[in-house]
């Protein structure tokens, strides 16, 4: 619902931060890896997901969209909630997290407060396929738009209930055939293929 905002940064708290937009205040959780990132600016741009439960309505923010993609990822997990998932990456680096699912390692994902063996066996058999390619490499807060337009097309294909082995490849037989194409046209294209 809210995708991101955008404005000054009235409070900065290791656990959330508050930012005017128009005259309203948003209270936003966020992990400490993004509290060292905002640092001492003024104005911020943080991207959000909103979490809607029948006691609250609570505005969770990342500093990248890297870092909320891999949040969404923690918390389709079955047993994994918005709040574990903030501890995940507050406790441990994106990289971190990435590795320790690509090598299966379970201890490193119990060293996160909340983490036992079964949840960190979960994550790892859920996302170990979810997480290869789509959000680590690409950096699409760069100024190539072809990694960001083949971010958003693998994204795209996620939603859509491709397995992201499969997107890749065809995206790049298709990033092949189109190189400045846009997201859609890659989706599109993408989706004739299979």
């Amino acid at each position: 619902m809210i995708a991101h905002l955008n404005g000054k940064l009235s409070e900065l708290h290791p656990t959330h931060v508050v930012v005017e937009c128009h005259g309203v205040g948003y209270h936003v959780n966020i992990s400490l890896n993004s509290y060292s990132k905002f640092g001492n600016q003024e104005n911020i741009k943080i991207f959000t997901h909103l979490v809607v439960r029948e006691d609250a309505q609570i505005l969770y923010g990342f500093h990248s969209q890297q870092e909320r993609e891999v949040f969404l990822k923690l918390i389709s997990v079955n047993g994994v909630g918005p709040a574990s998932a903030m501890m995940m990456i507050s406790s441990l680096e994106i990289e971190e997290i990435r590795e320790a699912i690509e090598s299966a390692d379970v201890k490193k994902l119990q060293t996160v407060k909340g983490i036992g063996a079964k949840t960190a066996q979960r994550i790892i058999i859920d996302l170990k396929d979810k997480l290869e390619g789509d959000i680590f490499n690409f950096n699409i807060n760069s100024d190539n738009s072809k990694n960001k337009s083949k971010f958003e097309a693998l994204s795209a294909l996620d939603v859509l209930g491709i397995p992201t082995k499969t997107a890749e490849k065809i995206l790049e037989i298709v990033s092949k055939d189109f190189p400045d194409a846009q997201a859609d046209v890659l989706v599109k294209e993408a989706l004739k293929r299979i």
